[in-house]
């Protein structure tokens, strides 16, 4: 079986060193040509277009920029889409938008194939030495008929859901990263502005509690199974550990804008009568603005803290 691999930049020619390294065959597009110059030296043949990769590959790889990038070698002249072919599987392994990946899931049923968005996490690190997670969502079936590949390229692959549902794992877990070293950025800045060597400050708390747990793991106990009485640590004494963060800032002159907002999060729970609930209780006011409901089994939850 030949597989295509287009995009050979940082992550991608990682990723498809690590199939040829499972003895796949490959042939392989980029828009510099001398990006395949590794591969094609492994053994990997070159097509001069996404058409030509298609046309030959039952299975196709893209690791591309984004969106713009994506639409260009599946919808460009001599794009994928027009070499596309039954039974053809394509795993799009980019940071990508759910709808772009719907119109792309959506022009290659026309031609019997099937699309999956597949983005990835671990990094270039991760892309070398085969530590990814690869969040899978379209076709079950054909999924499981291509796993053994994916798991040459990481050894986290895992089908997540309908077409579109891994986009959606992505975005949840990247801007969450991102938020969360926005805060970081935040308080340690206060940190040290209040006299705080930072070597040492990070060193005790990555000890605490928030350090030794894993980050999607803390919203298990209380935000997914809608549950905040009896509380883990009550709003109220929470409220008041915030406040004073927020106010050694105004202290030392630190601006805190994400904290405050955390603070008037809390005080909007508190004056919902929220103080003895446990101090996550402020997250409902979230899902109430956005409409919608979260209530898991508990039983679902822990299973998958216990798989982990």
């Amino acid at each position: 079986m030949k597989i295509g691999f287009i995009g050979l930049g940082t992550m991608g020619a990682s990723m498809a060193a690590n199939l040829q390294k499972s003895q796949y065959r490959l042939v392989v597009n980029d828009m510099r040509k001398a990006s395949a110059d590794n591969a094609v030296a492994a053994g990997a043949e070159w097509a001069a277009t996404p058409r030509d990769v298609a046309e030959q590959c039952d299975v196709v790889f893209t690791s591309l920029p984004g969106p713009p990038e994506v639409e260009a070698v599946v919808f460009g002249p001599d794009g994928l889409a027009a070499g596309a072919h039954p039974g053809m599987a394509y795993f799009d392994l980019s940071t990508n938008s759910q709808a772009m990946m719907r119109r792309v899931h959506a022009a290659l049923a026309e031609k019997g194939a099937q699309a999956f968005d597949s983005p990835v996490s671990g990094g270039p690190k991760g892309a070398q030495s085969g530590k990814l997670a690869i969040w899978v969502g379209g076709d079950k079936p054909t999924y499981d008929r291509h796993k053994k590949v994916l798991d040459a390229i990481g050894d986290q692959a895992a089908y997540i859901g309908p077409i579109g549902s891994a986009t959606v794992a992505k975005l949840v877990h990247n801007m969450s990263g991102y938020a969360i070293q926005t805060v970081m950025a935040e308080v340690f800045s206060m940190g040290v502005k209040a006299g705080m060597d930072p070597l040492e400050l990070w060193k005790a708390v990555r000890q605490g509690s928030l350090g030794r747990r894993r980050t999607f793991d803390r919203i298990a106990d209380q935000f997914l199974i809608d549950s905040y009485d009896p509380p883990a640590f009550a709003l109220k004494l929470a409220h008041k550990d915030v406040s004073l963060a927020v106010g050694l800032g105004r202290e030392v002159g630190v601006p805190m804008r994400l904290c405050n907002l955390v603070m008037e999060e809390m005080t909007e729970g508190r004056n919902r009568g929220w103080d003895a609930l446990d101090s996550r209780i402020p997250m409902k006011l979230q899902l109430e603005r956005a409409g919608v409901e979260i209530k898991c089994d508990p039983a679902a939850v822990q299973a998958v803290l216990d798989a982990k």
